[in-house]
Protein backbone atom coordinates (compact mmCIF):
# COMPACT_ATOMS: atom_id res chain seq x y z
CA UNK A 1 0.00 0.00 0.00
CA UNK A 2 2.94 2.53 1.00
CA UNK A 3 4.30 1.85 -2.35
CA UNK A 4 1.36 2.93 -4.53
CA UNK A 5 0.70 5.91 -2.75
CA UNK A 6 4.55 6.71 -3.40
CA UNK A 7 4.27 6.16 -7.12
CA UNK A 8 0.43 7.44 -7.64
CA UNK A 9 1.09 10.37 -5.38
CA UNK A 10 3.82 11.50 -3.65
CA UNK A 11 6.95 10.98 -6.26
CA UNK A 12 4.92 12.90 -9.14
CA UNK A 13 5.30 15.89 -7.05
CA UNK A 14 8.63 15.73 -6.76
CA UNK A 15 9.60 15.38 -9.72
CA UNK A 16 11.16 18.17 -12.02
CA UNK A 17 9.85 19.72 -15.25
CA UNK A 18 11.00 18.16 -17.70
CA UNK A 19 14.45 20.00 -19.09
CA UNK A 20 14.62 21.28 -22.63
CA UNK A 21 17.50 20.23 -25.45
CA UNK A 22 17.21 21.79 -29.04
CA UNK A 23 18.04 19.52 -32.30
CA UNK A 24 18.69 19.69 -36.12
CA UNK A 25 17.13 17.21 -38.03
CA UNK A 26 19.69 17.54 -41.19
CA UNK A 27 17.75 16.56 -44.18
CA UNK A 28 18.84 16.13 -48.32
CA UNK A 29 16.72 15.88 -51.11
CA UNK A 30 17.35 12.48 -52.23
CA UNK A 31 16.43 10.10 -55.64
CA UNK A 32 13.41 8.84 -53.88
CA UNK A 33 12.89 11.49 -51.42
CA UNK A 34 14.02 12.90 -48.84
CA UNK A 35 18.05 11.38 -46.48
CA UNK A 36 18.86 12.17 -42.89
CA UNK A 37 22.16 12.56 -41.79
CA UNK A 38 21.69 10.43 -38.23
CA UNK A 39 24.94 10.21 -36.52
CA UNK A 40 26.39 8.13 -33.31
CA UNK A 41 26.28 8.88 -29.43
CA UNK A 42 29.53 9.50 -27.65
CA UNK A 43 29.11 7.04 -25.26
CA UNK A 44 26.48 4.16 -26.42
CA UNK A 45 27.07 4.61 -30.22
CA UNK A 46 23.28 4.59 -30.75
CA UNK A 47 21.61 6.86 -33.93
CA UNK A 48 20.82 10.11 -33.08
CA UNK A 49 20.34 13.40 -34.40
CA UNK A 50 22.53 16.27 -33.55
CA UNK A 51 20.57 17.71 -29.98
CA UNK A 52 22.34 20.23 -27.12
CA UNK A 53 21.11 22.53 -24.45
CA UNK A 54 20.19 25.88 -25.47
CA UNK A 55 23.07 28.21 -25.91
CA UNK A 56 23.20 31.51 -24.44
CA UNK A 57 23.82 34.51 -26.92
CA UNK A 58 21.69 32.39 -29.69
CA UNK A 59 18.03 31.49 -30.27
CA UNK A 60 16.64 28.00 -30.85
CA UNK A 61 17.38 27.61 -34.61
CA UNK A 62 20.81 28.95 -33.91
CA UNK A 63 21.41 26.43 -31.71
CA UNK A 64 20.23 23.46 -33.73
CA UNK A 65 22.66 25.12 -36.19
CA UNK A 66 25.67 25.13 -34.08
CA UNK A 67 24.80 21.12 -32.66
CA UNK A 68 24.36 20.26 -36.58
CA UNK A 69 27.86 21.74 -37.52
CA UNK A 70 29.92 20.58 -33.82
CA UNK A 71 28.25 16.93 -34.25
CA UNK A 72 27.33 16.46 -37.44
CA UNK A 73 30.04 18.91 -39.67
CA UNK A 74 26.72 20.45 -41.58
CA UNK A 75 27.25 23.52 -43.43
CA UNK A 76 23.68 24.54 -43.75
CA UNK A 77 21.88 25.82 -46.96
CA UNK A 78 20.91 29.86 -46.19
CA UNK A 79 17.95 30.67 -44.23
CA UNK A 80 16.91 29.83 -40.79
CA UNK A 81 15.77 26.25 -39.94
CA UNK A 82 11.82 26.15 -39.54
CA UNK A 83 10.70 23.97 -36.14
CA UNK A 84 9.17 21.07 -36.99
CA UNK A 85 8.36 18.75 -33.79
CA UNK A 86 9.26 17.69 -30.52
CA UNK A 87 9.99 14.68 -28.63
CA UNK A 88 10.30 13.39 -24.95
CA UNK A 89 13.01 11.15 -23.84
CA UNK A 90 15.15 10.45 -20.86
CA UNK A 91 18.15 12.15 -20.66
CA UNK A 92 20.89 10.20 -18.67
CA UNK A 93 22.89 12.75 -16.70
CA UNK A 94 26.51 12.02 -15.17
CA UNK A 95 26.10 9.63 -12.34
CA UNK A 96 22.94 7.90 -13.84
CA UNK A 97 20.51 9.77 -13.27
CA UNK A 98 17.45 9.70 -15.94
CA UNK A 99 16.07 13.49 -16.49
CA UNK A 100 12.69 13.91 -18.72
CA UNK A 101 14.00 15.99 -21.48
CA UNK A 102 11.92 17.73 -24.19
CA UNK A 103 13.61 18.18 -27.61
CA UNK A 104 12.52 20.99 -29.97
CA UNK A 105 13.93 19.34 -33.52
CA UNK A 106 14.31 21.90 -36.22
CA UNK A 107 14.97 20.92 -40.04
CA UNK A 108 17.89 22.06 -40.92
CA UNK A 109 18.90 21.53 -45.22
CA UNK A 110 22.16 20.21 -45.65
CA UNK A 111 24.37 22.00 -48.17
CA UNK A 112 27.59 20.42 -47.41
CA UNK A 113 29.12 17.83 -45.22
CA UNK A 114 33.19 19.34 -43.96
CA UNK A 115 35.55 16.84 -43.50
CA UNK A 116 36.70 18.61 -40.33
CA UNK A 117 34.51 19.50 -37.51
CA UNK A 118 34.23 19.32 -33.48
CA UNK A 119 33.32 16.13 -32.66
CA UNK A 120 34.43 14.39 -36.02
CA UNK A 121 36.71 11.79 -34.15
CA UNK A 122 33.71 10.97 -31.36
CA UNK A 123 31.11 10.34 -33.90
CA UNK A 124 29.46 8.04 -37.16
CA UNK A 125 27.82 9.89 -39.47
CA UNK A 126 25.55 8.40 -42.48
CA UNK A 127 22.67 9.43 -44.82
CA UNK A 128 19.53 7.36 -44.55
CA UNK A 129 16.01 7.42 -45.56
CA UNK A 130 13.56 8.48 -42.81
CA UNK A 131 12.03 5.15 -42.88
CA UNK A 132 15.32 3.54 -41.77
CA UNK A 133 16.16 6.28 -39.47
CA UNK A 134 13.22 5.44 -37.81
CA UNK A 135 14.17 2.06 -37.28
CA UNK A 136 17.57 2.72 -35.67
CA UNK A 137 16.44 5.48 -33.36
CA UNK A 138 15.21 4.40 -29.61
CA UNK A 139 12.72 6.92 -29.00
CA UNK A 140 9.26 6.05 -30.26
CA UNK A 141 8.19 9.68 -30.40
CA UNK A 142 11.55 11.01 -32.95
CA UNK A 143 10.70 7.59 -34.81
CA UNK A 144 7.13 8.74 -35.48
CA UNK A 145 8.92 12.46 -36.42
CA UNK A 146 11.18 10.36 -38.98
CA UNK A 147 8.19 9.11 -40.90
CA UNK A 148 6.36 12.07 -40.90
CA UNK A 149 9.42 13.79 -42.41
CA UNK A 150 8.30 14.56 -46.24
CA UNK A 151 4.71 15.49 -44.92
CA UNK A 152 6.52 17.35 -42.31
CA UNK A 153 8.89 19.66 -45.06
CA UNK A 154 6.11 19.90 -47.59
CA UNK A 155 4.53 21.84 -44.50
CA UNK A 156 7.77 24.08 -44.08
CA UNK A 157 8.06 24.81 -47.78
CA UNK A 158 4.41 26.07 -47.90
CA UNK A 159 5.01 28.35 -45.12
Amino acid sequence: MLARVWKSYIAPMLRRPPRVQIAALCHRAGETGPEVLMITSRETKRWIIPKGWPMHGTDAAGTALQEAWEEAGVKSEAGRPARIGRYRYDKVLDGGLPVATDVDVYAVSVEKLLDSYPEMDERERHWMTPEEAAERVDEEELSELLRDLPALLADTARR
